[in-house]
């Protein structure tokens, strides 16, 4: 999944240019490139779809120039990830009908891929053997309020590591994030998830039947010349709604396998700051012309030749990018994307 626009990324993470498009690790790859490279060592290169908006076709076009046309699904609007999800699962429907599935956010990091790998390929025979909507489940570290969390009913002695879901709770609050910690019984969602093709559908079929309905409808249409007309009719109807809410918190057959292999969804700059190297201050600076005094906990992400002076800040988020600077406390770092649509609306579409 590449279509989203990361506006808590700002002003790095912009809407046409996104994050997953964007080297923010440093590596001389996109996240979407890396994400591409990871799934190689596991799935055959022509197996591999993208699915993002069309705004972005050239972009992906240009960063995976490898990829199959027909494996690069274009959504004519934005809908959330279960529409996305529904749309892959037919397109792959027609070409194998057995066909075991994994849906994965473009845009994290992901730092041990050889677990990951073996994570991924114990899911598959998990969903071979059994029909269920797999999800893998981050051991958290910290009560974070940034991400959504799944409850797992206790394992049984003798039992796999395959864990019933009991429920998913979407971005606690700090007190509630404690007492999942606490509980022992929480994982964090990683938004990755693993089914057999027909058990995705039939998924679709039970809890969200109108959005099945409209990408069953245009099977015909998949492949040829008319599946662009066909998708703008289709997204036009169809709901904002996402996978975890449509489908995964509906169903009675989700379980979660929880991992440790080095995850984050990179989803604000508090994240990307986590996963830095930081000098004896605690400050992770990109930019090769950085100057700070008296400061720490800072994350400063300005050009390469840009001289940046930082005197007596203590945990800030300081970014430049393309003429906008954005200064914001680390502990604000949840606001951002409200800061984006003040500026979108009193400054114009141009600096989001």
């Amino acid at each position: 999944m590449a279509g989203g626009i990361g506006s808590r990324f700002w002003p790095m993470s912009r809407q046409q240019h996104p994050k997953q498009f964007l080297d923010v690790l440093g590596t001389g790859k996109s996240l979407l490139q890396e994400t591409y490279n990871r799934f190689k060592g596991l799935i055959p290169e022509e197996n591999i779809f993208i699915v993002t908006n069309k705004t972005y076709e050239n972009l992906v076009r240009k960063q995976l120039p490898e990829i199959n046309s027909d494996r690069v699904l274009l959504e004519p609007s934005r809908r959330n990830t279960a529409p996305c999800i529904a749309y892959a699962c037919h397109k792959i429907r027609m070409i194998n009908p057995e066909a075991r599935v994994i849906v994965a956010p473009s845009d994290h990091l992901i730092l041990n891929t050889e677990v990951f790998l073996d994570k991924v390929s114990s899911g598959f025979s998990f969903v071979e053997k059994n029909r269920a909507l797999l999800t893998l489940g981050i051991k958290p570290g910290r009560p974070d309020t940034g991400y959504g969390y799944i409850q797992f009913v206790p394992q049984s002695e003798g039992e796999t590591d395959f864990r019933r879901v009991k429920t998913f709770t979407e971005k606690p609050n700090l007190e509630l994030a404690k007492s999942f910690l606490a509980s022992g019984e929480f994982l964090w969602n990683s938004g990755i998830f693993i089914a057999k093709v027909k058990d995705f559908i039939g998924a679709f079929s039970e809890h969200l039947p109108e959005v099945n309905n409209l990408f069953s409808d245009g099977e015909a249409s998949y492949f040829t010349d008319g599946e662009s007309d066909f998708i703008e009719k289709a997204y036009a109807q169809c709901t904002n709604i996402s996978i975890d809410y449509g489908v995964m918190e509906k169903a009675s057959n989700v379980y979660v396998l929880p991992s440790d292999f080095g995850w984050s969804d990179l989803g604000t700059w508090g994240s990307l700051y986590e996963n830095f190297n930081k000098d004896s201050n605690e400050n992770a600076i990109i930019g090769r012309n950085v100057m700070i005094q008296d400061a720490s906990g800072c994350i400063v992400n300005v050009p390469k030749d840009k001289l940046v002076v930082i005197q007596g800040l203590k945990d800030f988020i300081v970014v430049e990018s393309d003429g906008i600077l954005l200064i914001c406390k680390m502990e604000d770092e949840q606001e951002i994307r409200q800061l984006v649509t003040n500026v979108k609306v009193e400054k114009g579409e141009e600096y989001v």
